[in-house]
């Protein structure tokens, strides 16, 4: 489980391709400090399995591997990358630490883009203190989406400011437009989104009826 809050914006090194699958190499010092064979790190969204052995992480100190499947390069916009991308960085969260995000599994649930941006007031300095920025919607997790909820944009815990049929937009403040990819995507770029997992078991069980008071009776 993530946060959805980044703790370094990483760059990728290398991609090597496998025929439907790839091994991706990334430079991360923040998360890869402490990382071991096993761990799971986000990027982008996605959490991944660091590949590397406990060896070859102890003689260097600021990369890791990790391998994406075929089901991921199809749901996310990892295939997207290539040497030289930047990338939303997050380690696992550790129980009994601050959940300063929501609670995100990095598991993708679609993919959108960047529709528009919308530079919000300027402070004393000339400096942009917010930007509103708007992302298509599939239909298939547009029902999960509300005013005021949550989201993960590129692994980014993010809240709703307008949830339409096929797009909603958010507002981004100084520091996660600095901090993170989303201050320098373009328009039509893809980003992985991943809804609150909460409002789909809160749907799943009121279609098998089994939540008092649903009007259903379970079987």
């Amino acid at each position: 489980m993530f946060t959805g809050i980044i703790e370094e914006l990483g760059e990728v090194v290398s991609i090597e391709e496998f025929g439907d699958s790839s091994r991706i190499r990334l430079r991360g010092p923040v998360v890869r400090a402490g990382a071991r064979h096993g761990d799971s790190i986000a990027v982008n969204g996605v959490c991944l399995t660091v590949l590397d052995s406990n060896d070859e992480l102890d003689a260097q100190s600021d990369e890791f591997s990790a391998d994406v499947m075929k089901e991921t390069l199809v749901r996310s916009s990892l295939g997207s990358l290539g040497a030289g991308s930047r990338v939303n960085l997050e380690r696992a969260m550790a129980l009994g630490a601050r959940l300063g995000g929501h609670l995100v599994q990095g598991h993708v649930d679609a993919t959108g883009e960047l529709l528009s941006r919308e530079p919000g007031e300027l402070d004393a300095e000339g400096g942009l203190r917010w930007e509103v920025l708007r992302f298509s919607l599939p239909q298939s997790i547009a029902r999960y989406l509300v005013d005021k909820g949550s989201i993960t944009v590129d692994g980014i815990s993010l809240t709703v400011v307008e949830a339409g049929a096929d797009s909603f937009s958010v507002s981004l403040i100084p520091a996660t437009l600095a901090l993170t990819t989303l201050g320098a995507k373009q328009l039509g770029e893809p980003v992985n989104l991943e809804v609150d997992v909460l409002a789909k078991y809160v749907e799943r069980l009121l279609a098998a009826g089994t939540v008092p008071g649903s009007g259903q009776v379970a079987p």
